[in-house]
């Protein structure tokens, strides 16, 4: 029989929060997750989580846009529907392109910022028809919760209550 229990350790203020944060990584306890209803500042570091990758999708995303906007201005202006602006030939993309810069700065906005959307939700499994990850609705609200996975509960609930914790909740793995 497995003695592996899950603990949850609810707090009220995001400050208590780091500290029990840092009380844990002194003392060598692996945190398994952390629930927040709002970014805290520090969190990330405290808990040692490697910098997002999302600013290179962002990037890969904009470039796409952009090159979609380049290729439709080029395809319409030159092949599709040529026309004559402003006394400028058609036949050039170059000469008119400067006319297509905010058209194809709001696509690149866009693809990077819609396909940035659509990354995070599936890179975090949050999806139609995927169950909800949280075990405690608080936690989008008002709360803030730590979880364990661990065989050592009574020196987890100890350091959460050395820390400040209001709740603890101890459920079997």
């Amino acid at each position: 029989m497995s003695t592996t229990k899950i603990i949850y350790g609810i707090y009220a203020d995001d400050d208590d929060l780091l500290d029990g944060v840092k009380a844990f990584n002194d003392k060598g306890i692996a945190i398994n997750e952390v629930y927040t209803p709002f970014p805290v500042h520090g969190l990330d570091k405290a808990l040692g989580l490697r910098k997002t990758r999302i600013s290179d999708a962002a990037f890969i995303y904009a470039v796409y846009g952009l090159t979609i906007g380049i290729l439709v201005t080029w395809y319409t202006m030159n092949h599709d529907w040529p026309m004559n602006i402003g006394g400028k030939p058609a036949f050039k993309w170059g000469t008119n392109m400067p006319a297509f810069v905010v058209p194809m700065f709001e696509l690149m906005v866009f693809c990077a910022a819609h396909m940035m959307s659509l990354t995070f939700l599936a890179r975090n499994k949050m999806y139609p028809g995927c169950p909800p990850q949280n075990p405690d609705p608080r936690t989008t609200d008002d709360k803030f919760m730590m979880e364990f996975v661990t065989d050592n509960v009574d020196a987890v609930k100890q350091i959460l209550i050395d820390t400040g914790v209001e709740e603890i909740t101890v459920k079997d793995a």
